[in-house]
């Protein structure tokens, strides 16, 4: 039985988390892509596909999933890039005839890096995109504007 006093409330008061919850379209595609990348760590060709993903669905999602999507496009070509920096200086090492530890040192300190900085940053968006909350600063270098610490 209705009351009265029904009609003077607003739809949006009854039902307040429909009213308040972000768009959030495509929420389940950016995390499958951070799956991806994380499962570049044992199989690369899965950060790639992650990347196409990415590209193609940029734009036709929600802007707080845009915002992530951005942040894996970019996770993807700075790494691209850093390993292609390491790769030349590795092979100036081998062409200048510098000892052997030194290549080696290189490579295992890039890669190391590397694995660290994409974990992180994979970390970093998942938690956020699991929260319902955009990539501050998705162009950024390090980890979208939000700040790491490891007590959290």
């Amino acid at each position: 039985m209705s009351h009265p006093d029904d009609a003077l409330i607003p739809d949006t008061a009854l039902a307040p988390d429909t009213a308040l919850a972000p768009d959030t379209r495509g929420r389940g595609l950016a995390a499958v892509i951070y799956v991806l990348y994380l499962g570049s760590i044992m199989a690369v060709i899965t950060a790639p596909i992650g990347v196409l993903i990415a590209h193609l669905r940029r734009g036709r999602v929600s802007p707080l999933v845009d915002s992530h999507l951005l942040f894996q496009i970019r996770t993807f070509w700075l790494g691209a890039l850093g390993g292609a920096i390491a790769l030349v200086v590795w092979n100036l090492l081998g062409w200048i005839g510098a000892p052997a530890w030194t290549s080696w040192t290189l490579g295992y300190g890039f890669f190391t890096a590397c694995l660290i900085w994409t974990i992180a940053r994979c970390g970093v968006g998942i938690q956020r995109l699991m929260s319902a909350r955009p990539v501050d600063d998705p162009r950024s270098l390090l980890f979208g504007g939000a700040a790491v610490r490891l007590d959290d």
